[in-house]
């Protein structure tokens, strides 16, 4: 299944999601949304206990990855035997990898600071990251631009294509499916906290191989960028990496700071509640500015190049097995 995931990888490189398909009939992660969000209010019960909730959210993921798995398998098993079928499939497992919106995303915020300044930048980076942005100086913003960069190129770009390579597209799509139970009810609120619970800790560990490959792809990349160091990348995953709140997030976060010599992550604002958090590059360039951005999205392009290249010896050794 490497050939889908590298040809999925090749077609949303290029077309990214359409905007008209996306108005005309949403998209995977919306349909899943949907799903989540109807066990969540059917199951998750405010007048249950903690235990109560956290089976109840144990057993909302199992029934997620459950209807996930079996609709995608049926229909890639659908799409491999009709005529045109195998190009439909690859269209649809070009949905779940999001290297374009991604780019375009963050480039927004260098764009923004660059010809409208801060205010800008500011309702920019908002809509990539979940943090506070009212106070945010330059540096603050592009910080919260370039990890965004690093930590969803792992859970937006690798691992979808990661999993689709080992499992084909019920795979892939199982991950985009706890991908976004953690966002939606993976966090330590007081109504998701127990519920949640699940979602969050199988999160972690479905990402767990993305992110390492990840790093690795930013310290290779690195030797192709002008200024970019891949010996200070690796120091930064090896002294950084297990700082960061998460158990995932911190290694690509650590290897872009690393590879451009700057500070990355620290504490930050949510909801008003200042977040302590350890240093990715520490005693790196704290003074960040929107040129920094441009270099981070280099690293970023170069290593979704060798992800493709990647795939593509493994599909062509698999195919001669």
């Amino acid at each position: 299944m490497f050939l889908l995931a590298f040809l999925a990888l090749i077609v949303e490189r290029f077309t990214g999601y359409p905007d008209w398909l996306f108005k005309l009939i949403g998209h995977p992660v919306t349909w899943i949304g949907r799903l989540i969000s109807q066990l969540d209010t059917r199951w998750n019960r405010e007048a249950d206990d903690f235990a109560t909730r956290k089976r109840m959210g144990i057993q909302a993921l199992a029934v997620l990855m459950a209807v996930v798995i079996l609709v995608s398998a049926v229909l890639q098993d659908v799409l491999l035997v009709i005529p045109f079928g195998p190009i439909l499939l690859i269209l649809v497992a070009a949905s779940l990898p999001a290297q374009k919106s991604l780019e375009r995303h963050v480039r927004d915020v260098a764009s923004s600071l660059k010809h409208h300044g801060l205010p800008a930048g500011r309702a920019a980076v908002s809509r990539i990251v979940g943090r506070d942005v009212e106070q945010l100086d330059e540096a603050a913003v592009c910080r919260a631009a370039i990890e965004s960069l690093a930590e969803n190129f792992s859970d937006g770009v690798v691992a979808p294509a990661f999993w689709m390579g080992i499992g084909g597209l019920p795979a892939g799509a199982a991950y985009k499916a706890a991908n976004t139970a953690d966002s939606m009810i993976g966090h330590r609120s007081a109504r998701h906290e127990a519920f949640g619970w699940a979602a969050a800790r199988f999160d972690d560990l479905v990402n767990l191989p993305a992110s390492r490959l990840t790093a690795a792809l930013f310290v290779v990349a690195a030797l192709f960028v002008r200024d970019a160091s891949p010996g200070n990348a690796i120091r930064a995953i090896r002294r950084d990496a297990k700082n960061h709140r998460s158990p995932n997030a911190g290694w690509p976060e650590a290897a872009m700071a690393g590879a451009l010599g700057i500070a990355l992550a620290g504490p930050r604002s949510y909801g008003g509640e200042m977040i302590e958090a350890g240093y990715m590059g520490e005693g790196g360039r704290s003074e960040l500015v929107y040129e920094d951005i441009y270099d981070a999205l280099k690293i970023a392009r170069i290593a979704d190049m060798l992800l493709i290249g990647l795939f593509g010896v493994l599909a062509i050794l698999m195919w001669q097995v």
